[in-house]
């Protein structure tokens, strides 16, 4: 561990706070498809958006950054999103959850952008621009405006800090310039088209510029590659491949419908945030698990049952939305939310297997 930074008991908190504002956030989407599931308050029927962006994944992608950067005040970015969480789950006001993680996000943004400023790269560029456009919904969020119309801007803080690490881990098989300036020419527009979302011009740019960083990331992603290797390299390039197909999916559907909303709505967030990033998370946890809470991920097999669920299950929701049959909708969310179970069911069995192995050892 590094002079200034913190240790895993103090990091271990910070990531409860993230699984808490995942459970929470579960449940209350479960509960908004239907079911009955028992809430700890009625309030979270409304927050679901916010507590599985910025109270989950906002808190885990803040300590792993925090961890990367090895600082103290850096943890402060996941301590602000995941109170954030809580609060929205105590039933406290929506604008004291709203406020705390927008104060997460915008430290976020300035750790990122001290980065960028001494080192200035292209990932950290994009990676700046994602914590940027999560501030700003989050910001408006705050101020009132409701989820629908800020959703593409905290799709864009995930999308732009996954493209953003995948970028900086393209240095084993560095882009063309060509490539680079096409994916420059993607991020203006993802940019742009997420504060015009609420345009029919700007969600067209938006869906455009969604499917090409899908093609981009399929095209220069050193998975391509990896996917013939064995073990866990192969289950990680399955992850981003399939999370790449997702993505593309999501935006052809955005482009078609030509509007954020109707079964449109619930079709494109979901082949994004569930499809997409969720499949990123898979394939990154046995890597950054181990990293942030210092334990042992030895691979099995079984990990591609929570994400062989996950694609089963978000296929089943999407039909429902195609077809219009509210009950498939319902039935692919209750999946999807066991994909999650087995997923966090898989982790522990993994760190077991680890500890296992170390006391034979």
């Amino acid at each position: 561990m590094r002079p200034g930074d913190l240790g895993v008991p103090f990091r271990l908190p910070l990531l409860v706070l993230g699984f808490a504002a995942l459970a929470s956030g579960v449940l209350g989407g479960l509960a908004r498809l239907g079911w009955g599931v028992p809430l700890p308050t009625p309030q979270l029927v409304l927050l679901h958006g916010p507590l599985m962006v910025s109270g989950f994944l906002g808190t885990v992608i803040g300590l792993e950054r925090a961890v990367a950067i090895g600082r103290r005040w850096a943890y402060t970015a996941p301590l602000f999103t995941g109170l954030g969480g809580v609060a929205l789950l105590a039933g406290l006001p929506p604008a004291l959850g709203a406020a705390a993680m927008a104060l997460g996000s915008a430290m976020l943004l300035f750790a990122t952008t001290r980065l960028l400023l001494r080192q200035r790269t292209l990932f950290l560029l994009t990676m700046a621009l994602g914590a940027f456009s999560w501030l700003a919904g989050n910001l408006l969020w705050l101020a009132g405006s409701p989820v629908a119309d800020v959703v593409t801007l905290w799709i864009n803080f995930l999308v732009l800090t996954i493209a953003g690490e995948r970028l900086e881990l393209s240095r084993f098989l560095p882009p063309s310039p060509t490539a680079r300036r096409v994916f420059t020419l993607i991020l203006a527009a993802l940019v742009t088209g997420g504060f015009l979302a609420a345009t029919r011009a700007g969600i067209a740019l938006y869906g455009a510029a969604l499917l090409g960083l899908a093609l981009w990331l399929l095209r220069q992603d050193i998975a391509r590659r990896t996917v013939r290797e064995q073990g866990l390299t192969r289950f990680i390039a399955v992850c981003l491949l399939s999370g790449y197909a997702w993505l593309a999916v999501g935006s052809l559907t955005l482009l078609a419908a030509g509007r954020l909303a109707g079964p449109a709505y619930d079709a494109v967030l979901h082949a994004i945030l569930i499809g997409f990033v969720f499949s990123m998370v898979f394939g990154h946890a046995p890597v950054i698990f181990p990293s942030v809470v210092r334990v042992k991920m030895p691979y099995h097999w079984t990990f591609y049952l929570p994400l062989l669920a996950l694609h089963g299950s978000l296929l089943l929701r999407l039909a429902g939305d195609m077809l219009a049959v509210p009950a498939l909708r319902s039935q692919g969310g209750m999946l999807n939310a066991v994909a999650l179970v087995l997923f966090i069911v898989s982790t522990v069995a993994s760190v077991l297997r680890g500890r296992r192995a170390s006391a034979r050892r």
